[in-house]
């Protein structure tokens, strides 16, 4: 049995880069956790109407997905390029240590999103052996919108080396994506259904199955 904490920005970041992964996860007993790094607030512009929603969102998402535990940090969306990255790891590091858990899902690097940058270097600061052994499975993961719209001339581009078969649970990933109502439109919008299907579908003809996620695995310790 697998310990898996998904590191997420923000909510939806979850099941557009491994919904179907996370599935999988728990359909073969694996526990899988959730931790989102920020939240919206009324400071921050966002209505209580808005912010009450989303809530719910997450709270139903949480119960779609059947986490086997669930943190939303409360750092300020946008804005973690302004907050100490001491901090962030210092949160990180205190639910990571407390489920300890062996296999991390992260953003990639060079997510268009100023966020998912900043959440992944907090993460991946803690990921060091002599301070968390228990860590054995490090995995980036795409996040439509974001991945493919990091244009930087230096980014190498997102190339996988860890293809996972959702075929099986792809139906139920796009639902649960159907929960986040704001965060999803008509094609060509790249957040979706069609978009996630498409993802999955390419992906999936690399591993000669009909549909999967993709993966930079960047620490597999067996």
């Amino acid at each position: 049995m697998k310990k898996v904490l998904i590191i997420t920005p923000h909510p939806d970041d979850e099941t557009l880069g491994c919904g179907g992964t996370i599935l999988r996860h728990l359909k073969e007993g694996d526990q899988v956790y959730w931790l989102i790094c920020t939240t919206i607030t009324e400071e921050l512009g966002f209505s209580k109407e808005r912010i009450e929603k989303r809530a719910a969102e997450i709270n139903r998402v949480n119960q779609a997905f059947r986490f086997t535990g669930f943190r939303q940090l409360g750092f300020p969306t946008t804005f973690l390029d302004q907050v100490p990255q001491n901090q962030i790891i210092e949160e990180i590091s205190k639910f990571l240590t407390e489920i300890q858990a062996d296999t991390l899902y992260l953003p990639y690097r060079n997510d268009v999103h100023s966020d998912h940058a900043n959440v992944f270097d907090a993460s991946i600061s803690c990921t060091k052996s002599f301070r968390y052994p228990f860590v054995k499975r490090v995995r980036v993961y795409e996040t439509l919108s974001e991945t493919e719209f990091g244009l930087r001339t230096d980014d190498p581009g997102f190339k996988p080396n860890l293809w996972i078969d959702i075929s099986s649970f792809l139906d139920q990933k796009v639902e649960i994506m159907k929960i986040y109502q704001s965060e999803v439109a008509d094609h060509p919008f790249p957040r979706s259904i069609d978009c996630i299907v498409s993802l999955a579908k390419l992906r999936g003809s690399t591993i000669a199955v009909n549909f999967a996620e993709s993966f930079i695995s960047i620490k597999e310790a067996i």
